[in-house]
């Protein structure tokens, strides 16, 4: 059976553990694939991606952990990358690449789409309201589509993140559905894996995965393939929500799931991954 994560962080950015710690973890918890994908230099907008030394360094720890648990668990080396920061190649040195949206530029500044809620109401203040804001939203993940390098789309509807109770846009509204839907048609076009992510409800700030479920089966009705992450900051939630989001998938109509392999990604039955 399959239990896999890709989208891991450490302390070599925001995350709160170890590369050994989340492999241990990992093993523990009977994850069969994990993958680290720390936060790829953005330090001119953030300030917790990782910097040139901390990379090298990040690396080099999950190069030597992979070596030391071969055994155990396959392990693999990613990065995110930000639409805003460096663009990475693939196989120099890493196996995949996560390709996310994080930040939107209000005037002068860019501000995180995943901040808090107030960051969030800025935002709309600045855009005038929150279709304004999506459309600016949803033309940078737009630009996920031509970067070749990356693998998978990170969390395709972050913006809103804080929208859970529909305080922003109601989930159902046609205008703002047209912008997201246009965003995944590219996205699909280009063959990109879009991720379940499990993170925000790790953290406390929501009860359900990215994408909302309109999203998630309008990607499996129009020939969409997905990953099930974690989002994982922190060891004990590394498989957070896992069972549920399976089932959500399934429901969805999903059969099956990108699975990532010494020879890249492959598809598999979901009923082979572990609920």
């Amino acid at each position: 059976m399959i239990k896999q994560n890709l989208h891991t962080h450490s302390i070599y950015c925001d995350g709160n553990n170890t590369i050994e710690e989340m492999a241990l973890e990992a093993i523990q918890k009977g994850f069969t694939v994990l993958g680290f994908s720390g936060h790829g230099n953005c330090r001119h907008i953030d300030n917790y991606s990782m910097d040139e030394e901390n990379t090298q360094k990040y690396i080099q720890d999950v190069l030597d952990i992979k070596e030391k648990y071969q055994d155990q668990i396959q392990i693999f080396l990613g990065i995110e990358e930000d639409i805003l920061g460096k663009p990475f190649l693939k196989h120099q040195p890493y196996d995949y690449i996560i390709g996310s949206v994080h930040f939107v530029k209000a005037g002068e500044q860019y501000l995180a789409v995943d901040e808090s809620y107030a960051t969030t109401q800025k935002i709309v203040q600045y855009y005038g309201d929150f279709l304004n804001y999506a459309k600016s939203y949803y033309q940078e993940a737009k630009k996920i589509a031509y970067r070749d390098e990356v693998d998978i789309v990170g969390h395709i509807d972050l913006l809103t993140k804080f929208n859970e109770n529909e305080d922003f846009i109601s989930f159902h509204s046609e205008q703002y559905l047209q912008m997201a839907y246009e965003c995944i048609d590219l996205l699909i076009e280009k063959k990109k894996i879009f991720e379940v992510n499990t993170g925000a409800i790790a953290r406390g700030l929501r009860k359900t995965p990215y994408p909302h479920k309109i999203l998630l089966k309008y990607i499996h009705d129009h020939g969409g393939k997905i990953c099930l992450n974690s989002d994982c900051h922190q060891k004990e939630m590394l498989d957070c929500y896992y069972d549920e989001a399976l089932q959500l998938i399934q429901e969805c109509g999903f059969t099956s799931m990108m699975l990532l392999t010494e020879n890249g990604f492959v598809e598999k039955d979901i009923q082979e991954f572990i609920k």
